[in-house]
Order: C-alpha cells, then structure tokens, then sequence
C-alpha cells in the first residue's frame, strides 16, 4: 500500500520506539517493521565498505519494502550510508534515520560533537556531517565521543545505566562545542538530561520520523487539507 512505512532495524527496542513515533505524527499510516540485528554485529567486525555486506544491508531494504511499503527507513547509523544508497527502481524511496539530524547540526553551528557508543558508527556520521555541511554550503569541524562502556549496558537491557553513562561522557566533553548530535537512535532519552547545557542536543528519531513521514506524503499520495488524521484522498 501507498500509505505505509517500512523501517530496519538493528535493535529489537526500536520497533516499540519507532511505531511509537509513527502514530504519534500520522496516526493513519501503516508501520512495518524488520529486525536484522546481524547487520551491525558483522559491520561492526568487517567494516560497511565489505561488498556482502553492503549486499546483504540494500536487500534487507528491499525486503522491508517488499509488500508496498513507499518510503523505508534504516534506523541505524553505522549501515545507514549503504541503505540510503540502496537501488530502489523507483519502487520505494530509501532513508537513514540520522539525515535529517545531520541537516539540523550542521545550520546551528560549526563545532559539531558526535557521541556515539559503537565505534563503528563514527565514521559514517563524521562522514554524513561533512556531506550535509557541503550540501548546505557552511563549514563545520566536526569532533568525535566515543562512549564504549555505555554499549555494554545497553545490550544488557539497562536502558538507564545506558542513558546516565551518555550523560555523563557527553558532560564531560561538551567543551565549546555549538551543537551535539547523538549518533545512534538508542541514544535519544539522553536529550532530556542535558536540556540545561545551553546548546541543542540533537537525536534522530524524532526529526528522521518527521522527514519520513514527509517524504511519505510527497511521494504522490494527496492529503485533506484540515483533516485532523490527514486521511489519504484517493486518486482520480
């Protein structure tokens, strides 16, 4: 179907996070979702340039999007580069989470701090920060946090361990940064422990679920105008 929204996952947590999201922005939408867990686990040790990898990530794509889904998300960072680039045949319109992060970062200031908690991930989004910095035409100078002891928490389902570890790192390493950007879409509940920073500290589900959703309705579905659930209208 037209109306519906496909994300992949690399974590079992975000479907909840996500269809959450999804509801809350377009509550009349249709939400898929695929868990590929391994996608990570092997970028992690054989790095996101490995063509069975890149393989087996733009098929997982396609998979996501295989009963009719529009628009498909991938909702991790460190693979988020290969599904975005994805061949779609014009079939569906292939995302990473974190794009729109990356646009917002990039327009608050040039001293951007990445955080993330997998290492793996830090290039991508050095990489994807300097790509919107061109695309927007301002310089940035980018800066990295490596939070590793964090991960160990959150594998073990100890989500406010996890968040309190961020917290605390990032504290610690603000500096004069202008904006901090929360790589991995795990991190978002740190956003709220730091609203005392000064600076924005920024996370990806929120604004990528927004662009999606956007993307979704721009794709040639016509919306009521007014309409509080912004019911599909049918095509002539």
């Amino acid at each position: 179907m037209a109306d519906a929204l496909a994300f992949l996952h690399t974590a079992k947590s975000h479907v909840q996070t996500f269809g959450r999201l999804v509801h809350e922005m377009a509550p009349e939408l249709e939400v898929r979702h695929l868990v590929m867990e391994e996608l990570l686990d092997d970028a992690r040790v054989v790095g996101v340039d490995n063509a069975a990898l890149v393989r087996r990530v733009q098929e997982a794509m396609r998979e996501a999007a295989s009963d009719g889904a529009a628009v498909v998300v991938c909702t991790c960072s460190t693979i988020g580069g290969i599904a975005e680039k994805t061949a779609t045949g014009g079939a569906f319109s292939a995302l990473r989470i974190d794009r729109a992060m990356a646009d917002r970062a990039v327009r608050t200031g040039p001293r951007v701090l990445i955080v993330a908690a997998v290492e793996s991930t830090l290039e991508p989004t050095t990489a994807l920060i300097l790509s919107a910095a061109t695309q927007a035409g301002v310089g940035t100078r980018p800066s990295a946090l490596l939070v590793d002891e964090a991960w160990t928490h959150f594998q073990a389902g100890d989500t406010g361990r996890y968040v309190e570890t961020l917290a605390a790192a990032i504290r610690g390493a603000v500096g004069k940064a202008d904006v901090v950007v929360l790589a991995q879409a795990s991190m978002a509940p740190v956003t709220p422990l730091l609203a005392d920073l000064g600076i924005d500290v920024l996370s990806s589900p929120g604004l990528g679920v927004a662009h999606a959703v956007a993307t979704l309705r721009a794709s040639g579905t016509a919306w009521t105008a007014g309409s509080m659930n912004m019911l599909p209208v049918p095509r002539a």
